[in-house]
This record gives C-alpha cells, sequence and structure tokens, in this order.
C-alpha cells in the first residue's frame, strides 16, 4: 500500500480539508463514484496534491477511516479516565461503571463520528484493515485489569472481561436501538445499570459483593 506524504510545516492544514473533503464525498457519493478530481476541488487544492499526500483512493479512504477511528479512541480513553479512575472502594463500582457506559452509549455511539465510520467499515469493500475494531476493547481492558489488580474485580482475562461488559451494556443498546443517534433517557439508563449488575455478579473483586 502506497504510504502518506510525512507532514511538513503547513501541510497538516492541507492534509485535514483533503481528509474533510474525502470523507464528505464518501459518505454522500459513494467510494467507487468519488473521483481525486472531486476531492481535491473540495478540498482546494490540486489533483497532484491528493496523489503526493495518500498515493490513491484506497490510502485516502484508509486514511480517512483510521482520522475517524483515532478520534473516537482518544475520546474512549479521555471517558475511561474521567470515569474509572481513582476508585478505591467496591461500593464505587456500580455507579462508575454505569457513569462510564451511559457516557460510550450516549456519546460515542450516538455520535456522527460513529455513524460515519459504521457506514465506511459497512459499506466499502476497499478497507484492508479496521483500525477501530479493537482499540477501544484494549483500553477498556487495561483499565479492568487496573481494577483487578486492585481487588475491586476478579479478572483473570482483562480482554474477555472488557468484551462481556461491552456486550451487557452498551452492547445491549445497540441492539435494541441500532446505530440511530441515541439519548440518555430512562430506557437506556436501565438497560445499561442492569447489564452493569449483571458484569459485578460475574467480576465481583475480593474486596466486594456481588450486587
Amino acid at each position: 500500500m502506497p504510504s502518506t506524504k510525512p507532514l511538513r510545516e503547513g501541510s497538516a492544514t492541507k492534509r485535514a480539508a483533503i481528509l474533510s473533503a474525502a470523507r464528505e464525498l464518501f459518505l454522500s457519493d459513494g467510494f467507487d463514484r468519488t473521483s481525486v478530481d472531486a476531492v481535491s476541488a473540495r478540498a482546494g487544492v490540486s489533483k497532484r496534491t491528493v496523489y503526493d499526500y495518500f498515493g490513491d483512493k484506497n490510502t485516502l479512504l484508509q486514511a480517512v477511516v483510521g482520522d475517524i477511528s483515532d478520534s473516537l479512541v482518544a475520546a474512549v480513553r479521555r471517558t475511561i479516565d474521567a470515569t474509572l479512575t481513582g476508585l478505591t472502594e467496591p461500593a464505587q463500582l456500580q455507579d462508575a461503571l454505569t457513569g462510564f457506559s451511559m457516557r460510550i452509549a450516549t456519546d460515542m455511539l450516538g455520535s456522527a463520528d460513529y455513524a460515519t465510520l459504521l457506514k465506511l467499515l459497512g459499506g466499502e469493500g476497499h478497507l484492508s484493515e479496521a483500525p477501530f475494531r479493537d482499540a477501544p476493547e484494549e483500553a477498556l481492558a487495561e483499565r479492568l485489569a487496573v481494577l483487578g489488580e486492585a481487588g475491586l474485580l476478579t479478572v483473570a482475562d482483562p480482554r474477555l472481561a472488557a468484551d462481556h461488559l461491552i456486550a451487557l451494556t452498551f452492547g445491549v443498546v445497540l441492539n435494541r436501538h441500532g446505530s440511530t443517534l441515541i439519548t440518555a433517557d430512562e430506557r437506556v439508563r436501565s438497560l445499561v445499570a442492569e447489564g452493569v449488575r449483571a458484569f459485578l455478579r460475574a467480576y465481583a473483586g475480593t474486596r466486594a459483593t456481588a450486587p
């Protein structure tokens, strides 16, 4: 696969403009019907500049997906830091895990970025890889491992525990509501809270009692 052009001073603006234009056109017209000429015109750069930065259209699509993925993964990590840091007592887990799951379900899964990513991943067969698919789970697994080391959870396999928490909380929300915009209403909160209770029953730590 052609590599993208290393960034020089002033080039980040051009790169961002190309990615933004490509994202809009891939969504509105589809990958096959989007030309490099159209991308360059919308971005306000030359066709040669698009090729200089991204090599070919497939690499440009991969870069668009990677850019969205990086933004979403960064949001997941910020949410983990905001909700699952500094926990010292088992009694804090229910509220903390519910808060984390609610923020992911509403702020991330209900975001335009996530809807765009799903459309690009599901509708195009031109992607050689999907960088987003494992990164959020790995970030959550790292934090669950820390909670396990503190005795707040019993976590033999952090990645499996992350998969279980995801499936029981915002996974259920997605199954019920699909990928449409999700709001923090009582139905969503009830589903998430019950999922967290089920997770804690399965993963209660040495210092905890199952809820």
